[in-house]
Protein backbone atom coordinates (compact mmCIF):
# COMPACT_ATOMS: atom_id res chain seq x y z
CA UNK A 1 0.00 0.00 0.00
CA UNK A 2 2.86 2.52 1.12
CA UNK A 3 4.40 2.33 -2.86
CA UNK A 4 1.07 2.65 -3.97
CA UNK A 5 0.51 6.06 -2.21
CA UNK A 6 3.53 7.17 -2.95
CA UNK A 7 3.07 6.66 -6.42
CA UNK A 8 0.25 8.38 -6.07
CA UNK A 9 1.37 11.50 -4.68
CA UNK A 10 3.82 11.55 -7.27
CA UNK A 11 1.31 11.26 -10.51
CA UNK A 12 -0.66 14.41 -8.27
CA UNK A 13 2.44 16.71 -8.16
CA UNK A 14 3.17 15.45 -12.47
CA UNK A 15 -0.50 16.66 -13.41
CA UNK A 16 -0.24 20.32 -10.91
CA UNK A 17 3.29 20.22 -13.38
CA UNK A 18 1.04 20.10 -15.96
CA UNK A 19 -1.40 22.44 -15.10
CA UNK A 20 1.57 25.12 -14.30
CA UNK A 21 3.60 24.63 -17.36
CA UNK A 22 2.23 26.94 -19.09
CA UNK A 23 2.57 29.82 -16.70
CA UNK A 24 6.19 27.82 -16.48
CA UNK A 25 6.75 28.66 -19.79
CA UNK A 26 4.98 32.27 -19.87
CA UNK A 27 7.73 34.42 -21.15
CA UNK A 28 11.56 32.92 -23.29
CA UNK A 29 14.34 32.68 -21.12
CA UNK A 30 16.35 34.90 -23.49
CA UNK A 31 14.61 38.10 -22.06
CA UNK A 32 16.69 39.90 -19.37
CA UNK A 33 16.81 42.42 -16.93
CA UNK A 34 18.99 45.25 -19.07
CA UNK A 35 19.41 47.70 -16.22
CA UNK A 36 21.94 48.28 -13.58
CA UNK A 37 21.36 47.45 -10.23
CA UNK A 38 21.17 49.74 -7.08
CA UNK A 39 24.24 49.30 -4.48
CA UNK A 40 24.34 50.31 -1.31
CA UNK A 41 23.43 49.56 2.64
CA UNK A 42 21.37 50.70 5.52
CA UNK A 43 23.71 50.09 8.19
CA UNK A 44 23.08 50.44 11.65
CA UNK A 45 25.74 50.48 14.02
CA UNK A 46 28.34 48.20 13.04
CA UNK A 47 29.77 46.78 9.70
CA UNK A 48 28.61 42.76 8.44
CA UNK A 49 30.84 40.38 9.61
CA UNK A 50 32.56 37.92 6.31
CA UNK A 51 31.28 34.28 7.09
CA UNK A 52 33.46 31.95 5.69
CA UNK A 53 30.97 29.90 4.79
CA UNK A 54 30.50 31.60 2.06
CA UNK A 55 32.67 30.58 0.45
CA UNK A 56 31.34 26.97 -0.16
CA UNK A 57 27.83 28.44 -1.71
CA UNK A 58 28.09 28.94 -5.02
CA UNK A 59 24.97 29.76 -7.71
CA UNK A 60 24.73 29.68 -11.26
CA UNK A 61 24.49 32.70 -13.06
CA UNK A 62 20.32 33.01 -13.83
CA UNK A 63 19.22 33.83 -17.29
CA UNK A 64 17.85 37.10 -17.92
CA UNK A 65 14.79 38.72 -18.52
CA UNK A 66 13.61 41.94 -20.32
CA UNK A 67 10.11 44.01 -19.76
CA UNK A 68 7.47 43.22 -22.23
CA UNK A 69 6.27 46.31 -24.49
CA UNK A 70 3.28 46.93 -22.90
CA UNK A 71 5.33 47.83 -19.07
CA UNK A 72 6.55 51.27 -20.42
CA UNK A 73 9.69 51.29 -17.91
CA UNK A 74 11.21 54.70 -17.29
CA UNK A 75 14.57 54.34 -15.78
CA UNK A 76 14.54 57.47 -13.00
CA UNK A 77 18.25 58.16 -12.03
CA UNK A 78 20.05 60.43 -9.81
CA UNK A 79 23.41 61.44 -10.59
CA UNK A 80 23.59 58.16 -12.14
CA UNK A 81 22.71 56.26 -9.62
CA UNK A 82 18.95 54.17 -9.64
CA UNK A 83 16.88 55.51 -7.56
CA UNK A 84 14.72 53.04 -4.99
CA UNK A 85 11.89 56.13 -5.40
CA UNK A 86 10.60 55.29 -9.10
CA UNK A 87 6.96 54.93 -8.38
CA UNK A 88 6.82 52.36 -11.32
CA UNK A 89 8.73 49.79 -9.03
CA UNK A 90 7.18 47.01 -7.66
CA UNK A 91 8.63 46.63 -4.34
CA UNK A 92 9.20 43.16 -2.17
CA UNK A 93 11.09 42.23 0.67
CA UNK A 94 13.16 39.29 1.74
CA UNK A 95 15.31 38.19 4.20
CA UNK A 96 19.15 36.75 3.12
CA UNK A 97 20.95 34.47 5.07
CA UNK A 98 23.17 31.39 4.77
CA UNK A 99 20.70 28.45 5.77
CA UNK A 100 18.38 30.02 3.48
CA UNK A 101 19.96 31.56 0.63
CA UNK A 102 18.77 29.07 -1.74
CA UNK A 103 15.51 28.93 -0.79
CA UNK A 104 15.63 33.15 -1.25
CA UNK A 105 17.52 32.91 -4.86
CA UNK A 106 14.80 30.48 -6.25
CA UNK A 107 12.45 32.74 -4.56
CA UNK A 108 13.85 35.80 -6.58
CA UNK A 109 14.08 33.92 -9.72
CA UNK A 110 10.74 32.22 -9.71
CA UNK A 111 9.50 36.17 -9.62
CA UNK A 112 11.40 37.41 -12.43
CA UNK A 113 10.62 34.36 -14.72
CA UNK A 114 6.89 34.80 -14.20
CA UNK A 115 7.19 38.73 -14.70
CA UNK A 116 5.46 40.40 -17.10
CA UNK A 117 7.77 43.45 -16.32
CA UNK A 118 10.73 41.96 -14.56
CA UNK A 119 12.57 45.27 -14.76
CA UNK A 120 10.64 47.05 -12.89
CA UNK A 121 10.74 45.06 -9.80
CA UNK A 122 12.93 46.29 -7.15
CA UNK A 123 14.15 43.89 -4.40
CA UNK A 124 14.87 45.14 -0.73
CA UNK A 125 17.34 42.27 1.15
CA UNK A 126 17.46 41.98 4.73
CA UNK A 127 20.64 40.55 6.28
CA UNK A 128 22.28 40.24 9.79
CA UNK A 129 25.07 38.54 9.61
CA UNK A 130 27.43 38.48 6.36
CA UNK A 131 27.89 40.68 3.38
CA UNK A 132 25.89 38.33 0.64
CA UNK A 133 25.28 41.64 -2.04
CA UNK A 134 28.41 40.21 -4.45
CA UNK A 135 26.83 36.99 -4.31
CA UNK A 136 23.71 38.32 -5.47
CA UNK A 137 24.94 39.96 -7.96
CA UNK A 138 26.66 37.53 -9.83
CA UNK A 139 23.64 34.96 -9.66
CA UNK A 140 21.41 38.12 -10.65
CA UNK A 141 23.60 40.76 -12.49
CA UNK A 142 21.71 43.12 -13.41
CA UNK A 143 18.96 42.74 -10.46
CA UNK A 144 17.11 46.17 -8.87
CA UNK A 145 18.25 45.70 -4.82
CA UNK A 146 19.35 46.89 -2.15
CA UNK A 147 20.50 45.38 0.95
CA UNK A 148 19.82 46.57 4.62
CA UNK A 149 21.64 45.21 7.39
CA UNK A 150 19.31 44.45 10.11
CA UNK A 151 21.10 44.29 13.69
CA UNK A 152 20.27 41.20 15.65
CA UNK A 153 20.40 43.64 18.91
CA UNK A 154 17.35 44.84 17.97
CA UNK A 155 15.06 41.86 19.40
CA UNK A 156 17.54 40.09 20.69
CA UNK A 157 15.59 40.86 24.41
CA UNK A 158 12.12 40.70 23.15
CA UNK A 159 12.67 36.97 21.62
CA UNK A 160 11.49 34.11 23.71
CA UNK A 161 11.70 31.14 23.05
CA UNK A 162 10.01 28.39 20.50
CA UNK A 163 8.64 25.42 19.46
CA UNK A 164 11.18 25.39 17.26
CA UNK A 165 14.90 26.96 17.42
CA UNK A 166 14.62 27.75 13.66
CA UNK A 167 11.75 30.39 14.20
CA UNK A 168 13.70 32.29 17.27
CA UNK A 169 16.35 33.82 14.86
CA UNK A 170 16.22 37.76 15.04
CA UNK A 171 16.09 37.67 11.13
CA UNK A 172 12.40 36.74 11.44
CA UNK A 173 11.48 39.70 13.08
CA UNK A 174 12.91 41.97 10.32
CA UNK A 175 9.81 42.42 8.86
CA UNK A 176 8.45 43.95 11.79
CA UNK A 177 10.73 46.91 11.21
CA UNK A 178 10.32 47.57 7.18
CA UNK A 179 8.47 50.39 7.23
CA UNK A 180 11.57 51.91 9.53
CA UNK A 181 13.85 50.14 7.47
CA UNK A 182 13.04 51.25 4.42
CA UNK A 183 12.96 54.38 2.39
CA UNK A 184 10.09 56.71 3.21
CA UNK A 185 9.80 57.15 0.02
CA UNK A 186 8.42 53.14 -0.68
CA UNK A 187 4.77 53.40 0.36
CA UNK A 188 4.13 50.25 -0.24
CA UNK A 189 5.77 46.44 -0.21
CA UNK A 190 4.94 42.65 -0.59
CA UNK A 191 6.96 40.54 2.22
CA UNK A 192 8.07 37.34 1.18
CA UNK A 193 9.58 34.45 3.32
CA UNK A 194 12.51 32.57 1.89
CA UNK A 195 10.97 28.96 1.53
CA UNK A 196 8.41 29.54 -1.31
CA UNK A 197 7.71 30.33 -5.40
CA UNK A 198 5.82 32.40 -7.34
CA UNK A 199 4.48 31.09 -10.28
CA UNK A 200 2.52 34.12 -11.64
CA UNK A 201 2.88 37.09 -12.18
CA UNK A 202 3.62 39.23 -9.17
CA UNK A 203 2.31 42.31 -10.31
CA UNK A 204 -1.29 41.05 -9.85
CA UNK A 205 -0.54 40.59 -6.08
CA UNK A 206 1.10 44.29 -6.02
CA UNK A 207 -2.22 45.81 -6.79
CA UNK A 208 -3.94 44.39 -4.73
CA UNK A 209 -6.51 46.84 -2.99
CA UNK A 210 -6.29 46.59 0.86
CA UNK A 211 -9.33 49.81 1.09
CA UNK A 212 -8.24 50.98 4.95
CA UNK A 213 -6.49 48.01 6.09
CA UNK A 214 -2.65 48.60 6.59
CA UNK A 215 -1.84 44.61 5.88
CA UNK A 216 -3.56 42.36 2.96
CA UNK A 217 -3.12 38.31 3.00
CA UNK A 218 -5.07 35.02 2.26
CA UNK A 219 -7.12 34.27 5.57
CA UNK A 220 -7.93 31.00 7.17
CA UNK A 221 -10.82 31.47 9.19
CA UNK A 222 -11.65 27.44 9.00
CA UNK A 223 -8.42 27.03 11.20
CA UNK A 224 -9.01 26.72 15.32
CA UNK A 225 -7.56 30.32 16.10
CA UNK A 226 -7.61 29.89 19.96
CA UNK A 227 -4.34 27.32 19.33
CA UNK A 228 -1.97 30.06 18.44
CA UNK A 229 -2.48 31.25 22.20
CA UNK A 230 -2.01 29.65 25.57
CA UNK A 231 -4.63 29.04 27.95
CA UNK A 232 -2.81 31.78 30.32
CA UNK A 233 -3.57 33.99 27.71
CA UNK A 234 -7.20 33.09 26.97
CA UNK A 235 -8.10 33.40 30.70
CA UNK A 236 -6.68 36.69 31.40
CA UNK A 237 -9.45 39.18 29.78
CA UNK A 238 -6.96 42.23 30.35
CA UNK A 239 -5.22 40.36 27.15
CA UNK A 240 -7.82 38.30 25.44
CA UNK A 241 -10.13 41.05 25.10
CA UNK A 242 -7.59 42.78 22.23
CA UNK A 243 -9.84 40.48 20.53
CA UNK A 244 -13.35 42.17 21.37
CA UNK A 245 -15.23 43.76 18.51
CA UNK A 246 -12.98 41.80 15.91
CA UNK A 247 -13.41 38.33 13.86
CA UNK A 248 -10.17 37.02 13.80
CA UNK A 249 -8.86 34.48 11.40
CA UNK A 250 -5.21 33.01 10.96
CA UNK A 251 -3.34 34.39 8.18
CA UNK A 252 0.31 33.53 7.56
CA UNK A 253 2.63 36.43 7.67
CA UNK A 254 5.22 34.60 5.16
CA UNK A 255 3.12 36.82 1.84
CA UNK A 256 1.87 39.88 3.00
CA UNK A 257 1.08 42.94 1.07
CA UNK A 258 1.86 46.22 3.33
CA UNK A 259 1.17 49.76 3.34
CA UNK A 260 3.99 51.38 4.80
CA UNK A 261 2.61 54.57 5.00
CA UNK A 262 -0.71 53.57 7.39
CA UNK A 263 2.21 51.46 9.63
CA UNK A 264 4.47 54.75 9.88
CA UNK A 265 1.53 56.57 10.65
CA UNK A 266 -0.26 54.27 13.78
CA UNK A 267 2.93 53.04 15.24
CA UNK A 268 2.46 49.23 14.22
CA UNK A 269 5.90 48.75 15.09
CA UNK A 270 5.67 49.48 18.46
CA UNK A 271 2.57 47.71 18.81
CA UNK A 272 3.69 44.66 17.67
CA UNK A 273 7.15 44.93 20.32
CA UNK A 274 4.18 45.91 23.64
CA UNK A 275 3.25 42.26 22.61
CA UNK A 276 6.59 40.69 22.64
CA UNK A 277 7.23 42.19 25.57
CA UNK A 278 4.10 41.21 27.46
CA UNK A 279 5.58 37.65 26.13
CA UNK A 280 8.91 37.54 28.07
CA UNK A 281 6.65 38.57 30.82
CA UNK A 282 3.74 35.77 30.46
CA UNK A 283 3.92 33.31 27.82
CA UNK A 284 0.78 34.22 26.38
CA UNK A 285 2.01 32.09 22.88
CA UNK A 286 4.48 29.31 21.68
CA UNK A 287 5.17 30.32 18.16
CA UNK A 288 8.11 32.65 17.57
CA UNK A 289 6.97 35.71 15.15
CA UNK A 290 3.46 35.27 14.13
CA UNK A 291 1.23 36.03 17.05
CA UNK A 292 2.20 39.52 17.46
CA UNK A 293 1.29 39.88 14.11
CA UNK A 294 -2.23 38.18 14.98
CA UNK A 295 -2.47 40.29 17.73
CA UNK A 296 -2.49 43.59 16.08
CA UNK A 297 -4.08 42.68 12.68
CA UNK A 298 -6.39 39.88 13.23
CA UNK A 299 -9.88 40.46 11.87
CA UNK A 300 -8.16 43.67 10.10
CA UNK A 301 -6.57 42.28 7.34
CA UNK A 302 -7.40 42.64 3.41
CA UNK A 303 -8.23 39.29 2.21
CA UNK A 304 -6.26 38.38 -0.56
CA UNK A 305 -6.61 34.55 -2.81
CA UNK A 306 -5.84 31.77 -1.59
CA UNK A 307 -4.08 30.75 -4.75
CA UNK A 308 -1.36 33.62 -3.48
CA UNK A 309 -0.28 31.18 -0.45
CA UNK A 310 -0.43 27.50 -1.03
CA UNK A 311 1.18 27.07 2.45
CA UNK A 312 2.26 24.08 4.70
CA UNK A 313 4.01 22.21 2.04
CA UNK A 314 6.96 21.83 4.85
CA UNK A 315 5.07 19.41 6.24
CA UNK A 316 7.29 17.54 9.22
CA UNK A 317 10.73 17.22 7.70
CA UNK A 318 11.59 14.97 10.81
CA UNK A 319 8.74 12.05 10.51
CA UNK A 320 8.82 12.33 6.52
CA UNK A 321 5.19 13.70 6.08
CA UNK A 322 4.39 15.15 2.64
CA UNK A 323 1.27 17.60 2.51
CA UNK A 324 -0.66 17.81 -0.77
CA UNK A 325 -1.92 20.91 -2.26
CA UNK A 326 -4.97 22.43 -1.56
CA UNK A 327 -7.67 22.06 -4.37
CA UNK A 328 -7.89 25.08 -6.62
CA UNK A 329 -6.19 27.35 -8.83
CA UNK A 330 -1.76 28.30 -7.42
CA UNK A 331 -0.51 31.31 -7.71
CA UNK A 332 2.27 30.77 -5.10
CA UNK A 333 3.51 27.86 -3.63
CA UNK A 334 5.03 27.72 0.24
CA UNK A 335 7.37 25.30 1.78
CA UNK A 336 5.90 26.68 5.57
CA UNK A 337 6.98 24.10 8.21
CA UNK A 338 10.13 22.07 9.12
CA UNK A 339 10.72 20.53 5.88
CA UNK A 340 12.19 22.62 2.97
CA UNK A 341 12.80 21.45 -0.71
CA UNK A 342 16.05 21.75 -1.04
CA UNK A 343 17.24 19.96 1.95
CA UNK A 344 14.75 16.78 0.59
CA UNK A 345 15.95 17.17 -2.72
CA UNK A 346 19.83 16.79 -1.71
CA UNK A 347 18.42 13.80 0.51
CA UNK A 348 16.84 11.84 -2.02
CA UNK A 349 13.87 11.96 0.19
CA UNK A 350 11.57 14.37 -1.47
CA UNK A 351 7.94 15.02 -1.56
CA UNK A 352 6.46 15.08 -4.89
CA UNK A 353 5.41 18.68 -4.01
CA UNK A 354 8.95 19.26 -4.31
CA UNK A 355 9.23 19.16 -8.35
CA UNK A 356 7.32 21.71 -8.55
CA UNK A 357 10.10 24.05 -6.35
CA UNK A 358 13.02 22.43 -8.26
CA UNK A 359 12.74 24.23 -11.65
CA UNK A 360 13.86 27.22 -9.63
CA UNK A 361 16.90 26.29 -8.00
CA UNK A 362 20.11 27.97 -9.19
CA UNK A 363 22.11 26.31 -6.57
CA UNK A 364 25.70 24.51 -7.70
CA UNK A 365 27.66 24.93 -10.70
CA UNK A 366 26.72 25.02 -14.46
CA UNK A 367 27.24 20.97 -15.75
Amino acid sequence: MLWIMRLSGFFSAAMVMIVLSPSLQSFPPAEAIRSSHFDGYLRFPGQIPPVNSLNRLSFRKASAFRNAEECGFTDTRISGEMTVCDPSFVHIAITLDVEYLRGSIAAVHSVLQHSMCPENTFFHFLVSETNLETLVRSTFPQLKFKVYYFDPEIVRNLISTSVRQALEQPLNYARNYLADIMEPCVRRVIYLDSDLVVVDDVAKLWTTDLGSRTVGAPEYCHANFTKYFTANFWSDKRLSSVFAGRKPCYFNTGVMVMDLVKWRRYGYTKRIERWMEIQKNGRIYELGSLPPFLLVFAGHVAPIEHRWNQHGLGGDNVKGSCRDLHPGPVSLLHWSGSGKPWLRLDSNRPCPSDALWAPYDLYGTSP
